[in-house]
């Protein structure tokens, strides 16, 4: 069923396998035997999931003949960091968009962690007034790579909204069969596998790919930025755009599309005494640093839903670390402030 990903043009970013590590003692915790992928391991000006999102886009922009890429995404965004990263070492410029998603954050929040990244990765910097418009942004873009064609320029645009091939899904699949191969290897495998549900390309990339390989252990989404309900029907599209991608039926089902919105409140970008507490368990039962934006909110919901009996006593647990370290320092005050 995947024979076809090797069509898709391909840039190498990627520190792969990343390893899979027990967390004994927040599993102990929990009454779970808990695990961790370590996708902030990817290498990549930090590390995260989108390092293997970004290695399809590069490929398409490097088929094209670009030397230019654009991208939009939220102030501190891992996905604009990491795409600033891939343009300096493949020699290409990044113009990058940050939009204000998260109203009412400081100074701290505007220009350190993954804005200083970005801006010392060389990235020519804008901004973007409206943080729940991505049409608008994505328009924006393409507004600014006619310019660019204009002073001879080959940009490459990097698309938000859910209207276009999910090539960064792809990235996702590939990270399926590495743990289907780590789960051979080790002769394991595990009951459920929990992961961050946002612009929706490593969750509908790692179902798919589960599936494809064969596994059907449940693929537990957590929300990080919109409710279950939207979230649902956003996943479900990426996986239809996914097998008409690779010329392929769909393995998931509508049952498969597993989503809990419990840890999303206050919002995206929002802590919550809930998103503090899984942080700073991660940090002091095993030494894992969590971000306010999405692993925290993940790890949280994960936390709900072991101590809300889930999961049966030592069920195998695998929690998909995306990454997202940098945004800690842009949450400093905020991390401060809210006491457990």
């Amino acid at each position: 069923m995947l024979e076809r990903l090797s069509e898709f043009p391909r840039v190498a970013l990627t520190q792969a396998p990343t390893p899979i590590e027990p967390m004994a003692r927040l599993g102990a915790e929990l009454g779970i035997d808990l695990f961790v992928k370590r996708d902030d391991l990817t290498g990549l000006a930090m590390g995260g999931n989108k390092a293997r999102q970004l290695e399809y886009y590069f490929g398409a922009a490097q088929a094209a003949k670009a030397d230019t890429i654009l991208i939009t995404g939220a102030v501190q965004s891992n996905f604009v960091r990491m795409a600033a990263a891939a343009a300096a070492r493949l020699g290409m410029a990044a113009h990058v968009q940050l939009e204000d998603r998260v109203p009412g954050m400081g100074a701290e929040y505007a220009r350190s962690g993954n804005v200083l990244l970005t801006d010392l990765l060389g990235a020519k910097r804008y901004t973007y007034p409206r943080g729940e418009d991505e049409a608008g942004a994505d328009a924006r873009l393409h507004d600014l790579a006619t310019d660019i064609r204009r002073r001879g320029g080959r940009p490459y645009v990097i698309p938000l909204a859910p209207n276009h091939p999910p090539l960064g899904a792809l990235g996702y699949i590939v990270a399926a069969q590495e743990v289907s191969a780590q789960m051979a290897q080790a002769n394991q495998t595990f009951d459920c596998i929990v992961v961050a549900s946002g612009s929706g390309l490593t969750h509908s990339g790692l179902l798919f790919g589960l599936r494809a390989c064969g596994h059907d252990m449940p693929v537990q989404g957590i929300c990080v930025r919109r409710a279950a309900g939207p979230q649902t029907a956003r996943i479900a599209s990426k996986c239809e755009e996914i097998a008409e991608m690779l010329g392929v039926p769909s393995p998931v089902t509508a049952q498969d599309i597993r989503l809990d919105d419990a840890a999303l409140a206050p919002g995206y970008g929002r802590l919550s005494k809930a998103v503090n507490e899984a942080i700073r368990l991660a940090a002091t039962r095993e030494g894992l640093l969590l971000d306010p934006v999405y692993t925290g909110k993940v790890m949280a919901g994960l936390i709900a839903l072991a101590r809300e009996r889930m999961w049966s006593k030592d069920a195998r647990v695998l929690f998909i670390h995306t990454g997202g370290t940098p945004a800690l320092f842009a949450y400093g005050a905020e991390l401060r402030d809210l006491s457990l």
